[in-house]
């Protein structure tokens, strides 16, 4: 996937990570939001069997999104880990707010909505394999 220019528009700053650096812990708080510009990370979910990897995410895909529709006020769901060496684009977490909330309220409902979703949908999936694998 290639990123868009519009998302280029949104990075504040980049940082690189080495292979296996945790870049969101899970159970963390945080209010930043990333874009992948190069190499590829690790979704995963502690649970109690152990971890589990979610999704494997690579250039162009966001990960920590649910932390600006909160405004940082969750805790992060799953850990991300650099899978080889990244690089990635930390997104303007004042910005993204700030344009989220020019949108109309159904729009910003909506996209609570669907992040939800998401979230629940991988807690979900983290509680079957888990009992699966058990």
């Amino acid at each position: 996937m290639s990123i868009e220019k519009v998302i280029y528009g949104y990075i504040a700053h980049e940082e690189d990570y080495p292979d296996k650096t945790e870049i969101i812990q899970q159970g963390s708080k945080g209010d930043w939001a990333f874009v992948i510009i190069e190499g590829e990370v690790k979704v995963k979910k502690k649970t109690p069997k152990g971890w589990l990897t979610v999704d494997t995410l690579r250039k162009g895909d966001i990960f920590g999104e649910m932390a600006l529709i909160t405004k940082g006020e969750c805790l992060r769901t799953a850990s991300v880990f650099a899978n080889g060496p990244v690089k990635v684009g930390v997104l303007d977490t004042d910005r993204v707010i700030k344009d989220y909330e020019s949108l109309s309220p159904q729009m910003r409902t909506l996209l609570r909505a669907l992040v939800t979703r998401l979230k629940d949908s991988t807690d979900q999936l983290a509680n079957l394999v888990s009992r699966i694998a058990g």
